[in-house]
């Protein structure tokens, strides 16, 4: 089971270099749909994900098609939206047995309208007032992450940490 992160068109560099930073701390995959509004030897964006670009699995696909089709099974593809009535965290993430994949849009103007129309059964919302239009796309990577990993118990990740003097040889 892999939890994967994708991307459709992402415009700001810090915001992608973050998620490569929150995919590697949860060993989530990042896929990248092109066009990007950045090159990728972007310093904000390697200076966003700070040394850990070595521990980040990138798949790059060419478009939204080409990412679709990479994908084995569909049912567990997730549109990240705030034009959905389902929940992220009411969302049944917890079989570990599948790979989840969530698909956020680009930060201007989210994922094409057409796609999300004929999928709303593969919608979900992150719950946030009408102050603003949407949450921060790095801000929002990280909390649906993390509620996968919580329902799947943590699998694979460290639950505590130790300082290096408390360690036993």
């Amino acid at each position: 089971m892999t939890n994967h992160i994708a991307l459709y068109e992402p415009l700001m560099p810090a915001n992608t270099g973050n998620i490569a930073r929150t995919c590697a701390g949860t060993n989530t995959k990042l896929h990248l749909i092109r066009p990007l509004g950045f090159n990728t030897d972007d310093a904000h964006m390697k200076r966003a994900g700070l040394d850990y670009w070595d521990k980040v699995d990138i798949t790059y696909h060419d478009n939204l098609d080409a990412f679709l089709k990479s994908i084995p099974d569909d049912k567990y593809l997730y549109l990240i939206t705030k034009f959905s009535d389902k929940v992220y965290s009411d969302q049944d993430l917890s079989d570990t047995s599948v790979d989840h994949y969530f698909l956020f849009g680009k930060e201007t103007t989210g994922l094409p309208e057409d796609f999300m129309r004929r999928n709303p059964e593969k919608c979900l919302r992150i719950p946030m007032s009408d102050n603003i239009r949407a949450l921060n796309l790095s801000n929002s990577a990280a909390l649906v992450i993390y509620e996968a990993v919580r329902q799947q118990h943590f699998a694979g990740l460290e639950l505590s940490h130790h300082y290096e003097h408390d360690k036993l040889d």
